[in-house]
């Protein structure tokens, strides 16, 4: 399908730009958005009369845009998911869980500005990019833990690996120590002179 473009369309032109679509992709996407028009002449008549006002229009849109991208850009949001000890998440983190999470933070994301080519399944923090206008983007941090305390620790830049490590460091510690009690307690029985029973001791002195 031919279209003329309303707006700037990432990958395909400008405002004013005539191109062809796939079919699918100007039905389901394009046309119903408002991002573009059949390239018919009476459509192209009526972009041309109404382009100054779009050119208007897109331009206060795109400073709005840019106001919002400089308090958004490297802000960090938390989102918080059961994971395996090895980090894979029982589940997965799509563009709604982190427009949700944006906008839980303060910020009013729709889930189709979440430009996230596949979801998240791992631990960690992870750079996604936001489009807030099609000439305006701003890239956010997505904090992915098990935990509140586990996202401050990752934020302050250890990893989910980093922070296993370190438990089974620590596991392995308690149990050494558990041993050396162990070892230690045995050792103090065996070096103490006493006799076990004292009163057994005193019976066999009277026998003699």
């Amino acid at each position: 399908m031919e279209i003329v473009l309303l707006e700037r369309v990432a990958k395909l032109g400008q405002m004013g730009d005539v191109v062809r679509v796939r079919d699918g992709y100007a039905r389901n996407f394009l046309l119903p958005q408002g991002k573009a028009l059949r390239s018919t002449p009476a459509n192209l008549a009526r972009f041309e009369t109404e382009r100054a006002q779009l050119e208007a229009r897109n331009l206060e849109a795109k400073k709005e845009a840019e106001g919002v991208a400089a308090r958004l850009d490297g802000e960090a949001f938390v989102v918080i998911r059961s994971a395996s000890d090895g980090g894979a998440l029982y589940g997965s983190v799509t563009t709604r869980d982190v427009a949700d999470a944006a906008t839980e933070g303060g910020f009013s994301l729709d889930r189709r500005q979440v430009i996230l080519n596949q979801p998240i399944k791992e631990l960690g923090i992870h750079d996604i990019t936001v489009q807030l206008h099609p000439e305006v983007e701003a890239t956010i941090k997505v904090n992915v833990a098990r935990s509140n305390e586990e996202a401050e620790l990752q934020a302050s830049g250890k990893s989910i690996q980093d922070l296993q490590a370190e438990a089974d460091a620590e596991a392995e510690f308690d149990i050494q120590e558990l041993f050396d009690d162990i070892g230690g307690a045995a050792s103090d029985d065996l070096d103490d002179p006493r006799p076990a029973d004292p009163e057994a001791e005193e019976d066999d002195d009277n026998l003699v």
